[in-house]
């Protein structure tokens, strides 16, 4: 496999594209948006700067990673590639109608990957020709820095298409790990509930804000806390993935908490709106938690 499509040039699909160029593969980055590409270039750019300025890669790689990145607003400009990575909204109408196309545009051969962190590969395969090509591929975020991906095989996912795409993520020195596909996967089933029971324990009046993040970072040993964190995944994408667990196992215990609902509702997302259990200002590393709950 030597050339990648990656449909969605938001932070996970500009971050994927990254690190696939990064290690020499031509990439097609692939949006309808003209200035969501021209923005996800600027991205990559100033990531790859970030890692020439650690020493982690040079500015010959640097430039090599960018000159392998085309773009495009056109899912029929997959024709070339080997595989395909979905990194487009967390929806599953959205994903299901992309996978259709894709299935139209690409090449017989082709591997067809979602980065999904929780919708069923299944039924995302369901809409294709080729349920045994299509997998899941779920990089975690920053996908430059981050070492896992999470490999998940939909019911008819074969042993082929699963043994390429370990081995592919092992040559971007990523370590896979293989899942079966039910609601979560393994890192979402065991992240969501944790950081919607920290989201009751703040609704319930238990602790602050401060005070359950500092209890998970100094307790536990984790290096954010999970209020932080959800600000970071971003509180719409928690709240949908929390409503697949709801759904698809039908457990009480997977229900969001009222407030992260209201807090979606309110267009308080996190980071990505400037807002969340935090509030975020532009160039600004301090952590300051939101007016709401001081």
């Amino acid at each position: 496999m030597n050339n990648i499509a990656v449909i969605g040039s938001g932070t996970m699909g500009n971050g994927i594209a990254h690190v696939f160029a990064q290690y020499g593969y031509q990439v097609s980055l692939i949006d309808i948006s003209e200035d969501a590409l021209k923005k996800a270039m600027a991205t990559i750019e100033k990531n790859l700067n970030r890692q020439v300025e650690k020493g982690s890669i040079t500015a010959v790689v640097k430039q090599q990673a960018l000159a392998h990145i085309t773009t495009s607003t056109s899912v029929k400009d997959i024709g070339q590639a080997d595989l395909i990575i979905e990194a487009a909204t967390e929806n599953i109408d959205l994903k299901l109608k992309i996978f259709k196309e894709m299935d139209e545009a690409a090449k017989a051969t082709a591997i067809l990957a979602t980065n999904t962190s929780s919708i069923s590969i299944t039924k995302i395969a369901s809409v294709t020709q080729r349920p045994a090509q299509v997998i899941g591929m779920h990089f975690m975020n920053p996908v430059p820095v981050m070492k896992l991906v999470e490999v998940i095989r939909g019911y008819s996912t074969s042993n082929e298409t699963t043994e390429a795409v370990m081995e592919l993520s092992k040559k971007l020195e990523k370590i896979p790990v293989e899942v079966n596909d039910y609601p979560g996967f393994v890192a979402n089933r065991i992240l969501m509930p944790m950081i919607n029971e920290a989201i009751y324990s703040l609704y319930e009046g238990v602790a602050g804000v401060n005070e359950i993040d500092h209890v998970m970072k100094l307790g536990m040993a984790h290096p954010m806390g999970p209020l932080q964190l959800a600000d970071f995944i971003g509180l719409d994408v928690c709240l949908s993935i929390l409503r697949v667990l709801h759904d698809g196992f039908g457990n009480p215990k997977y229900a969001p908490c009222p407030l992260l609902v209201n807090m979606v509702q309110a267009g308080h997302k996190g980071v990505k709106s400037g807002n969340g259990f935090y509030q975020y200002q532009p160039g600004s590393k301090e952590l300051v938690v939101a007016e709401r709950f001081r």
